[in-house]
C-alpha cells in the first residue's frame, strides 16, 4: 500500500510522459500508444550475423549480402529497433539532452532483443567515448546502457575496458570506407584492465549501429586481447534502402 501510494503521489506532481512525444502515459518510461505504433521494433527473420532484417525467412543461418563478402569482426550483432525518423527522439534526447528516463525501459528492450547473445555472455563492454567528449557530454549513453543491462541480465559489466584513445570526427557524412578508415586504431584496451576479458565471451553494447565500423573495430581490439567471442548489442539500428 505504501508503494502504491508513492507511486500516487510521484506520478501527480511528475506525470510519466511519452519518452518519445512527451505526451501523457500511464505507466513512466514508457510508449504513448501513437508513437508505439510508429516506432518499428526488429526481429526475425534477419542475417543470422549482423541483424539485418529479410522480407522473407531464408532459413536458418542465413546471411545477408554484406556479411557474406566482408564477414566482420563481430560474431552476430542485434538491434532492438529501427532508427529512423520515429526513433530518432528517442535516442537522440539520451544521447545529447540529458534525457536519462527511459534508459530502464531501454535495457528491458535489449534484455529482450538480444536474449540469445546475453545468455552467453561473460562480460558487458560499452563503446567508449574520448574524454574530451565525455567531458563536453558529462556521460556516456552507451555506458548507461551497459550498465543498466546488466542489472537486467546480471552480466557483469565493464565499463571502462576500452578506451578511445584518439578523438574521431563525426561520421554522419561518411561513407562506409570512409567510416571504417576513421576508427582504425581508434581503440585501445584499459592497460590497468585488460586481463578481464582473457577467455570471455564480450557482448559490446552502444545506442545505434550505422555502418558497423566502429563496433567492427573494437571487437578487433577485444579479439587481440584475449576475448573469446565478441557480440554486439545495440537500442537502434540504420537500415538504409537500396
Amino acid at each position: 500500500m505504501l508503494r502504491i501510494f508513492a507511486r500516487f503521489v510521484i506520478d501527480a506532481l511528475l506525470p510519466p510522459l511519452c519518452l518519445a512525444c512527451q505526451a501523457p502515459v500511464a505507466e513512466p518510461g514508457s510508449l504513448c500508444p501513437t508513437c508505439w505504433s510508429q516506432v518499428t521494433f526488429l526481429g526475425p527473420p534477419a542475417c543470422a550475423c549482423c541483424g539485418l532484417p529479410f522480407d522473407f525467412d531464408l532459413g536458418e543461418g542465413a546471411l545477408c549480402g554484406e556479411c557474406l563478402r566482408h564477414p566482420p569482426a563481430f560474431a552476430r550483432a542485434r538491434s532492438v529497433l529501427r532508427y529512423d525518423e520515429a526513433a530518432k527522439p528517442l535516442i537522440l534526447r539520451l544521447k545529447h539532452a540529458d534525457r536519462l528516463e527511459g534508459v530502464p525501459a531501454f535495457a528491458l528492450w535489449m534484455a529482450r532483443a538480444g536474449a540469445e547473445l546475453l545468455a552467453e555472455a561473460d562480460l558487458l563492454v560499452p563503446v567508449p567515448l574520448h574524454r574530451w567528449r565525455l567531458l563536453a557530454r558529462r556521460y556516456n549513453q552507451a555506458a548507461l546502457l551497459a550498465v543498466a543491462l546488466s542489472g537486467r541480465s546480471g552480466v557483469a559489466a565493464a565499463p571502462d575496458l576500452l578506451l578511445r584513445r584518439r578523438r574521431t570526427p563525426p561520421q554522419g557524412h561518411l561513407d562506409r570506407a570512409a567510416r571504417a578508415r576513421n576508427v582504425a586504431g581508434a581503440f585501445q584496451l584499459n592497460p590497468k584492465r585488460q586481463g578481464l576479458v582473457r577467455g570471455k565471451r564480450v557482448v559490446l553494447v552502444d545506442d545505434v549501429l550505422t555502418s558497423g565500423a566502429t563496433v567492427a573495430e573494437c571487437a578487433r581490439v577485444l579479439i587481440k586481447g584475449g576475448a573469446a567471442r565478441v557480440d554486439v548489442l545495440t537500442l537502434g539500428r540504420v537500415i538504409r534502402v537500396e
